[in-house]
């Protein structure tokens, strides 16, 4: 089974770097989407499937963090995993977003080997949940 992901950052570098990240994990990949807002990975969210959302809140148009409180309104997108990338430091904010489903946050700048554990061990849970 491939695991399809969505990267939803405006950073083309970052998105970048992430995907480059994902090439180098253990895990069998299958799509790869992009988006640069979060009103581009709502839609892609409801054009494909996803296993795994990777996010950065701070985006022009609709933010991270708006983008997540769309999906956790939204019966079908409430159940995507969703792995946060950002340099956000506000812990409130943070802590909203846990609440929110969100699986863990990665600060930017991160190392590549972090970024993959974390992928690693959000899709075990998932797929340990039976999803």
């Amino acid at each position: 089974m491939a695991f399809n992901f969505l990267i939803v950052d405006d950073s083309t570098t970052s998105r970048g770097i992430i995907k480059k990240t994902l090439k180098l994990t253990r895990l069998p990949l299958g799509d790869i989407w992009e988006a640069a807002n979060g009103r581009e990975g709502l839609e892609q969210m409801r054009s494909n499937w996803v296993d795994l959302v990777l996010a950065d809140l701070n985006m022009p148009d609709m933010t991270g963090q708006e983008m997540i409180e769309a999906m956790a309104q939204d019966s079908l997108l409430s159940k995507l995993q969703v792995v946060v990338v950002s340099s956000e430091g506000n812990q409130a904010v943070l802590d909203s977003l846990f609440k929110r489903g969100v699986r863990q946050v990665v600060r930017k700048p991160f190392e590549p080997a972090l970024l993959r554990d974390v992928i690693e061990k959000a899709l075990q849970l998932k797929s340990g949940d039976g999803l």
